[in-house]
């Protein structure tokens, strides 16, 4: 395996972990995010601003991370 083959799993590997833990922290700040929704919204759009994480879009990207990040650290040691 050259270099940069080495290089493209490991970056595929940190962006399936990201993907996975940044929506864990997301659905794990649900809670959170509603309670203090009433204050944010007082000034700036609303439109465009979620008061929180959407559940079944946040599970999905969950496992689409975990997907990626399996499948590259799977392939990097194989």
């Amino acid at each position: 395996m050259s270099f940069y083959d080495e290089l493209l799993l490991e970056l595929m590997v940190a962006l399936g972990a990201a993907l996975f833990v940044g929506n864990l922290v997301a659905l794990v700040r649900r809670r959170r995010d509603r309670e203090a929704a009433p204050a944010r919204s007082a000034g700036g759009d609303t439109a465009s601003d979620l008061p929180q994480a959407p559940v079944a879009r946040t599970v999905l990207y969950m496992a689409l991370g975990l997907a990626v990040m399996v499948w590259a650290l799977g392939s990097l040691l194989a």
